[in-house]
């Protein structure tokens, strides 16, 4: 750059720098003039490109969710403390679209447990099972053979609980992973009960306590689990849906009260 150059843009402001920058833009400068010419003829060496070894994956430590729910499972020595262990538990990711834990309602000392599948809509917003239509349904079903979840008395009484705890989306039907992960916490929750009788409330109950499905089939039929009768029954739910299988979920009324009166 000549002295004369440099002199002229030294008394230049900063409006007439910009101003003069924005003209030569404008005339198609699109590079500055260097202290020294370069030689365009001369082709550059060519620099070999690094040779960069490939990164390792990182692998994620695979945590075993269902070993985690035997072991908080087993610890839990009471029914407040099981609670507290589903509740602290954080890999089912149902937990993470339910508004609440749903454990479970009725009498501790019942006779009598039921489990069904899982929570639908208003049992997350209130925290307990069985309390919509279903809900309903089924306690006006039990009355009739004289067990209810309200009363104190343990040969009157009913426990209700679920398969899951949580709500799964849109009431879909529970996954086989979800129902793995919940199954060790069922277990021990029978296990702090320890009722005469349990009562699978359609397939996914069926299917969590005695490995199989297909209600319609196993309705009616005693089976066994942890040691205890159980008696697969429609979910009333289903019964909503159908009324005319209420005549075959009377039957299996029956059939519980005998049970009962047999002292199992």
């Amino acid at each position: 750059m000549s002295s004369d150059v440099a002199a002229s843009l030294a008394s230049m402001g900063y409006w007439e720098m910009q101003a003069a920058l924005a003209w030569q833009v404008d005339m198609g400068v699109d590079e500055a003039i260097l202290d020294a010419p370069i030689d365009r003829t001369i082709v550059p060496e060519k620099t070999p490109d690094p040779v960069i070894a490939p990164a390792e994956p990182a692998l994620e430590p695979s945590v075993d969710g269902v070993a985690v729910a035997e072991g908080l499972a087993a610890a839990a020595a009471s029914l407040d403390a099981l609670r507290a262990a589903m509740e602290g538990y954080d890999l089912c990711e149902l937990k993470l679209g339910a508004k609440q834990l749903v454990f479970a309602d009725g009498q501790p000392g019942a006779r009598v447990m039921i489990v069904g599948e899982a929570p639908g809509r208003d049992e997350d917003m209130q925290g307990k099972p069985f309390v919509g239509r279903a809900g309903q349904l089924l306690d006006l079903m039990f009355s009739h053979i004289g067990l209810s979840r309200e009363t104190p008395d343990p040969g009157a009484a009913l426990y209700i609980t679920n398969v899951l705890p949580w709500r799964p989306p849109q009431n879909r039907d529970p996954k086989p992973e979800e129902m793995a992960m919940m199954l060790p916490f069922l277990r021990r929750h029978i296990e702090l009960i320890d009722p005469d009788i349990i009562v699978a409330m359609g397939n996914h109950a069926c299917q969590a306590l005695l490995g199989k499905r297909g209600i319609t089939r196993l309705r009616g039929n005693w089976a066994e689990a942890m040691g205890r009768p159980v008696l697969p029954m429609f979910h009333p739910a289903y019964l909503l849906r159908t009324p005319e299988a209420k005549r075959e979920a009377w039957a299996d009324l029956l059939s519980l009260k005998s049970k009962l009166g047999q002292g199992t």
